[in-house]
C-alpha cells in the first residue's frame, strides 16, 4: 500500500510539472479582450483532450469564458484567422501548425501543437514581430503586399477570405465600418465563370452614403481557391459619366437644331447625326444607324438625287477625296443646287482625334429672298434709268447708295451704276467742280447729315457750260435723301453733240 501511495504522489506531483511547464507565464487579468488589444488575448494558452477543453492559462478568461470546447474557440477566431483547423484531428494529422491572420499587417498567431494526445493551442505574437531587427525591412515580396495601392486578397472555394493585404483591409474598413467581417466578400463574384483571369467592373456600395465605388476586378484560380486583385478605376468611371452626360446634353442640343449634322469618326464611319439631318438628306433612319462610311453616305446622297448630279462617277470620286482633304482643313464650303430647287449649303469642319463633321443649311429660303430682292433692284434701276432727270440717293450715312443713267451722263461718273461708295462729301466736291460756286451745295452736304427736322427744298444751280439745274432736295424714310436735278432734254442732247465732236 505504501508504494502505491508514493506513486500516486509522484505521478501527481509529474502532472502538475508538465502543466506548469505548457502554460506560459501569467499576466495581471485585463478587462478588454480582442483581436487587437497589446495583451489580453494573446500569449494565451488552451489544452484540448479532443474536443473538449481540459486546461487553459488565467489571462484567457477575460475573453474566452465560454470556451468548453473545440468548436467554440474556432468560432471565436474564425473570423480574424479563418484557416484554423476545423479539428483536432487535423493538427494530429499534419503535426504542428501555425495560422495567420487574414489581415497581413496583423503580427499575430496561432500555433496548434499536438503533445502526445494533448493539442496545445497559442495565440502569440510573430516572431518576426518580436525580433523586427532581425527581419529584412526591404523584402521585395512583404513589401509589394503590405505596400500595394490595390487591394489584393485570396478566396477560397467556398467564396470565403482567407488573406487580403492592407489596401484590401482598409477599403473593407471604409465600406463596411470598422468591426466589419474581413472573412465575408467585398465585392460580388462575377457571374462569367467562362473567363478565367478576365477583367470585370464592379461596384462597392459605401455604408452611410448614397456614393459608389468602382473597380476593375481581375480573378485568377488558385488551387486554393481565387486570387483577386482590384484596381480603382473611379476617376475613370467620373470622367466616362461626365462624358456621357456632356454627350447626352449635346446630342438634345443637336436634336434642337434645324442644320443637318453628320460627324464621322478617324475611320470615316458615321458616328453622330441629328434629326434634322433626316429630314434634310431623306436619308432613312435605319441606314444612318448603321453607321455608314463616308463614301456610301455620299453615294446615297447621290442616289437619292440630294446632292447636285455629277457629269461622269469617276471626276464625282475624285471630287469626293478632294471634298475631304478640305473638310479635314476646314476649308470645303460649297452651295448645293438640288434637282428639286432647293439649294443647300454644306461645309465641313475637321475634329479632334481625327473626327469630319458636315454641316448641311437649308437656304433655299435665303436665296430666294436675295434673288428677288436683287430682282426688285434690278427693277427699280431699270425704272430709275428711264427717267429724264438725274437722281442720286444717299443712305443715311451720307453714302452715294443709287444713281441713273441721266444722273452719270449729267456728271460724267464712269463709276458701275448702283454701286456707289463714296460721300456725299466727295459727290458734292465732284459737283463742285462742274458748277459756278453757290452755297446750295453746302447746303445739301448738311441736309444729308442731318437727323431731324428735315423737309423737301429746291433751288437752282448754275453750271460752268451755262445749263441751269432745277434741284430738288426730298428726305426719305429711314434717314435716306432723294436729290433730283432737272434739265431741258433738247439742251442735254445739245452737250452730248458738243461733246462727242470734242
Amino acid at each position: 500500500m505504501a508504494d502505491w501511495i508514493i506513486l500516486a504522489a509522484i505521478s501527481l506531483v509529474s502532472c502538475c510539472v508538465a502543466i506548469q511547464w505548457l502554460l506560459p507565464r501569467r499576466g495581471l487579468p485585463d478587462d478588454g479582450y480582442g483581436l487587437f488589444t497589446n495583451s489580453s488575448l494573446f500569449d494565451t494558452v488552451f489544452l484540448f483532450d479532443g474536443d473538449r477543453l481540459i486546461s487553459h492559462s488565467d489571462i484567457a478568461l477575460a475573453g474566452f469564458e465560454r470556451v468548453s470546447g473545440w468548436a467554440d474557440l474556432r468560432r471565436l477566431l474564425q473570423r480574424d484567422f479563418p484557416t484554423f483547423p476545423e479539428t483536432p484531428e487535423v493538427v494530429r494529422d499534419q503535426g504542428n501548425l501555425v495560422v495567420s491572420a487574414i489581415d497581413c499587417t496583423v503580427e499575430r498567431e496561432v500555433v496548434c501543437e499536438w503533445i502526445d494526445g494533448i493539442v496545445r493551442v497559442q495565440l502569440r505574437e510573430t516572431p518576426k514581430a518580436k525580433h523586427a531587427g532581425l527581419r529584412d525591412p526591404n523584402d521585395p515580396i512583404r513589401l509589394a503586399m503590405d505596400r500595394a495601392p490595390y487591394p489584393v486578397w485570396l478566396l477560397t472555394s467556398g467564396n470565403r477570405v482567407r488573406w487580403c493585404n492592407a489596401a484590401y483591409v482598409a477599403l473593407v474598413r471604409k465600406a463596411r465600418g470598422l468591426d466589419a467581417d474581413l472573412t465575408a466578400p467585398l465585392f460580388p463574384v462575377p457571374q462569367d465563370e467562362s473567363r478565367p483571369g478576365g477583367k470585370s467592373r464592379v461596384s462597392v456600395d459605401v455604408a452611410g452614403s448614397s456614393s459608389r465605388l468602382w473597380f476593375d476586378l481581375t480573378q485568377i484560380e488558385h488551387d486554393e481557391g481565387r486570387l483577386c486583385y482590384a484596381v480603382d478605376v473611379n476617376p475613370i468611371v467620373q470622367a466616362e459619366t461626365a462624358q456621357r452626360k456632356f454627350v447626352q446634353t449635346m446630342t438634345k442640343t443637336f436634336a434642337q437644331l434645324s442644320i443637318g449634322l453628320a460627324i464621322f469618326d478617324r475611320n470615316r464611319q458615321l458616328a453622330l447625326f441629328n434629326p434634322a439631318l433626316i429630314d434634310l438628306t431623306s436619308l432613312p433612319p435605319d441606314f444612318l444607324s448603321c453607321r455608314p462610311s463616308l463614301s456610301s453616305f455620299f453615294d446615297r446622297l447621290r442616289d437619292q438625287h440630294m446632292m447636285p448630279e455629277p457629269k461622269n462617277y469617276r471626276s464625282w470620286r475624285r471630287q469626293m477625296n478632294d471634298l475631304l482633304e478640305a473638310a479635314e482643313d476646314g476649308e470645303y464650303q460649297e452651295t448645293w443646287s438640288l434637282p428639286s430647287g432647293s439649294v443647300y449649303s454644306v461645309s465641313g469642319r475637321p475634329h479632334p482625334d481625327g473626327a469630319v463633321a458636315f454641316l448641311f443649311e437649308d437656304i433655299t429660303a435665303e436665296i430666294t429672298l436675295t434673288r428677288r430682292f436683287r430682282s426688285e433692284m434690278d427693277l427699280m434701276q431699270s425704272i430709275l434709268d428711264k427717267l429724264a432727270d438725274a437722281i442720286a440717293v444717299f443712305a443715311d450715312d451720307g453714302t452715294l447708295a443709287l444713281t441713273n443713267y441721266a444722273y452719270q451722263k449729267l456728271w460724267g461718273d464712269t463709276g458701275e451704276v448702283g454701286f456707289q461708295t463714296d460721300t456725299v462729301m466727295a459727290v458734292t466736291r465732284s459737283w463742285q467742280d462742274r458748277c459756278v460756286a453757290t452755297p446750295i451745295l453746302g447746303e445739301i452736304r448738311d441736309f444729308v447729315e442731318m437727323r431731324d427736322d428735315r423737309a423737301a427744298w429746291t433751288a437752282e444751280i448754275q453750271m460752268r457750260n451755262g445749263t441751269t439745274l432745277d434741284c430738288t432736295v426730298t428726305p426719305m424714310q429711314n434717314g435716306a435723301t432723294i436729290v433730283r436735278f432737272a434739265i431741258d432734254t433738247k439742251l442735254l442732247d445739245s452737250l452730248r453733240t458738243q461733246q462727242i465732236s470734242a
